[in-house]
């Protein structure tokens, strides 16, 4: 097994650890950018300040390509291992207060996964949706991604994935579709014959290399691009 992978899988189990005694206190990670919260400086209007949130597939992109948040005003505030109800408790305090004009939501397969716990499908929907509406009521344009391919998750194998993320991806486009804001479909840009992710865009079915960033990055710009015109 190759190391990068055995590292993805080490880490996408020290998210399942979330809910244990260390974290107990701190089940959505609250400490995690709180510091680097108050150390941001205030946004201007000219700024266009876009947050990311996410899970580790978010927060490992600063780390594959650190020149894509430097570049632009862009803010990464991907949590490895985190699912939907843990990133809505932190939305006020990871989104809304650092005061962007677009937040890109990238959530859903630590849930389908059970990091966190069971969750339906029609929960994780929900989640996004809360987040998608809390945006939108403090001025902040959402940008909603589609859950990346996973054929199966090597930490957890046998949920089907391949199965139930193209499911959970409908009803989140068609979310999307009756709350007026822009989907973002990585998916259908990324997915092999199988549901998911080829060989040359991940090691593990389910992290991104930086072929799969180079993908992520063209589609995610020019989303934003879109949505900021559209003001």
């Amino acid at each position: 097994m190759k190391k990068q992978t055995i590292l993805w899988m080490m880490l996408s189990f020290l998210g399942l650890m979330s809910t244990s005694k260390i974290n107990a206190q701190d089940w959505p990670n609250l400490e995690k950018y709180k510091n680097a919260n108050t150390e941001l400086a205030a946004s201007t209007e000219d700024e266009n300040r876009v947050v990311f949130m996410g899970n580790s597939i978010t927060e490992m992109w600063k780390d594959a390509h650190l020149d894509f948040f430097k570049d632009h005003p862009f803010v990464n505030r991907g949590i490895g291992g985190q699912t939907t109800p843990q990133m809505l408790l932190r939305f006020r305090q990871d989104v809304i207060d650092l005061n962007p004009k677009v937040v890109v939501i990238l959530a859903g397969t630590n849930d389908i996964a059970g990091n966190t716990g069971p969750m339906s499908l029609k929960q994780i929907h929900d989640n996004i949706l809360s987040m998608v509406e809390l945006a939108k009521a403090n001025g902040i344009k959402p940008i909603v991604c589609s859950v990346l391919p996973a054929y199966d998750y090597p930490w957890r194998p046998g949920l089907e994935p391949n199965i139930k993320i193209p499911k959970l991806n409908n009803m989140l486009k068609a979310m999307t579709e009756a709350q007026g804001v822009l989907y973002l479909d990585y998916f259908s840009e990324m997915a092999d014959d199988r549901n998911g992710l080829p060989s040359d865009l991940t090691t593990d079915e389910v992290h991104v290399t930086k072929a799969g960033y180079d993908i992520m990055e063209k589609m995610v710009k020019e989303a934003i691009d879109t949505v900021l015109k559209s003001e």
